[in-house]
Formats: C-alpha cells, sequence, structure tokens
C-alpha cells in the first residue's frame, strides 16, 4: 500500500515543516487542499507551483494531487440550475487539473458538498444531468493533463447529493471519460446501509482513490471501526492506489493524528498480508 496525508491537517504550519514531518513519519505521499495555499488557485503563481513541487521532492514526498477542490468559494456549482454558473464551475475544475498537473498530481477528489448540494426546486435527476453537463466540459483537458477527476460520495450529514458510491459510479457512467472514476472514504462508507467491504468489492472497476479515517472524525484507528475487512476487500480487489490519510477532528493534536494513523495501517496491512 501506498500512503499519503492530507496537508490541510497540518493547519499553518509552513510546507517546509509539513512536509518533513509527513516524510518523518513514514509517508510517502502528500494530498493538496488548494485553498491552505489560495482559495482561488488561478492566483497560485508558477514560481510558487514549482516550489511546492521541489518541497515536495525535497522530502521525498509524491504530490498525490488536490481534494477539497472548490472549498471557500462561491461562484462555483455542480449542480447548479443556471447553465452560466456550470460552465465557468467546469472551467474552474479544468483551471485545477492544471494546477494539479503543475505540482506533479494525478488524483482530484471532488468532495466539496457546498458546491454540489442540490437547489431548492432542482430534483435529484436534475442534478445529475447538471452535473453530468459540467464534467463532460472537463474530460478534454483531463485526458490532455493525464489528470483523473474522482468522485467522493459524502454521507447525509454533508449534503443532498451523491451520497453512496453507486450514484457515483452511475455519473461516471454516464460521463463515460476513464479520467472521471471514483474515490471512496471510510467516515462517509459507513453512513451507507451496505457493508464498507461490500461497497469496495462493488466499486472494483471504479475506484482510484481512497481516503482512511474514522467515522468519529479521527484519523483511522482512532474510533471503533476495524481496517482488517476494510484491507481484505481492497487486497482481494487489487487496489493499487493510494491510501491518504484525511481527518476532521484535529482535538487529539496533528502529532498524534499523523503519527497514529499510519502506524494503525501499516499494523493492519501487515496483519492482513
Amino acid at each position: 500500500m501506498k500512503y499519503a496525508i492530507c496537508n490541510e491537517l497540518y493547519g499553518d504550519w509552513p510546507f517546509e515543516e509539513a512536509f518533513a514531518h509527513a516524510h518523518d513519519c513514514g509517508y510517502q505521499g502528500i494530498e493538496i487542499a488548494p485553498f491552505t495555499i489560495n482559495p482561488d488557485v488561478a492566483q497560485i503563481g508558477a514560481a510558487e507551483r514549482i516550489r511546492i513541487r521541489n518541497l515536495a521532492e525535497q522530502n521525498q514526498l509524491e504530490i498525490v494531487g488536490l481534494h477539497w477542490l472548490l472549498a471557500q468559494t462561491n461562484d462555483y456549482h455542480l449542480t447548479h440550475p443556471d447553465a452560466q454558473i456550470r460552465n465557468k464551475t467546469a472551467k474552474y475544475l479544468v483551471e485545477l487539473a492544471r494546477f494539479c498537473s503543475d505540482l506533479g498530481g494525478k488524483i482530484m477528489v471532488f468532495g466539496s458538498p457546498r458546491q454540489r448540494n442540490l437547489h431548492e426546486n432542482v430534483t435529484y435527476q436534475q442534478g445529475v444531468d447538471y452535473a453530468i453537463d459540467v464534467l463532460k466540459r472537463t474530460t478534454e483537458a483531463l485526458e490532455e493533463l493525464d489528470v483523473t477527476l474522482a468522485l467522493e460520495p459524502l454521507g447525509p450529514e454533508e449534503g443532498n447529493f451523491m451520497l453512496t458510491a453507486s450514484s457515483g459510479i452511475e455519473i461516471a457512467q454516464a460521463v463515460n471519460s476513464p479520467m472521471v472514476k471514483l474515490h471512496l472514504d471510510v467516515k462517509a462508507m459507513s453512513t451507507e446501509s451496505k457493508p464498507i467491504p461490500d461497497i469496495i468489492r462493488d466499486s472494483r472497476d471504479w475506484l482510484v482513490h481512497f481516503h482512511a479515517n474514522d467515522p468519529n472524525r479521527q484519523g483511522p484507528g482512532m474510533g471503533d471501526t476495524d481496517f482488517e475487512p476494510i484491507y481484505e476487500a481492497l487486497k482481494a480487489i487489487n487496489y493499487d492506489g493510494w491510501i491518504s490519510v484525511e481527518v476532521f477532528d484535529y482535538q487529539p493534536g496533528i502529532e498524534a493524528l499523523s503519527g497514529q494513523s499510519l502506524r494503525y495501517l501499516k499494523m493492519v496491512e501487515a496483519k492482513t498480508a
């Protein structure tokens, strides 16, 4: 397994310190939330992009890609009924893909619930159609840049659109591009009626990225979720992508969250070898 950590965990740590700490913990990759650099990715200049990429290389980390794509933005929305807003959203996703590629990344995780939840009077099927409209406009650029957009289902506490792995697969199928696939997150999967290992097995043809955490919003191994069946399922489908640690409750502290999470995951990997 290849292990990465999401950079927003490090809060206001300078990238020099955050990347060094991630490497010292044993992570091989770092995943970037663009808002931690600038809420408008177009304002991140070439020199800064090169600096970040070089910092990762100096710390023997691979920049996996991006997540929280539209966080802290107000002008973009995946399922908006206004075609002009959807067009702007598609163009911004292409700008994000360029940024991802400039950093050396290959994956963009589309979570950002606030920028995809259905507006009042928009039906679920209309939302699906609007999302497909946006995503189809990005595929040519994604293919040119060799960046995969991974749709992230989120639980009902996050919103009202794309709440299950099967709904994410449905949208990816309709977009019909090798560059639009599926991302799975343990916290989100825990809200489905189907057991997590079954979700993973049923998603085998679409899964390209994976976030490890616990429903308690902390790191893997810091709650009640047993990761052994999860790892057995990942190995059964020959998953060879990244496992990125993403947390939402920082109360235990950066050092505990980053260190304990990876130690637990490696222990589980060894037990399920």
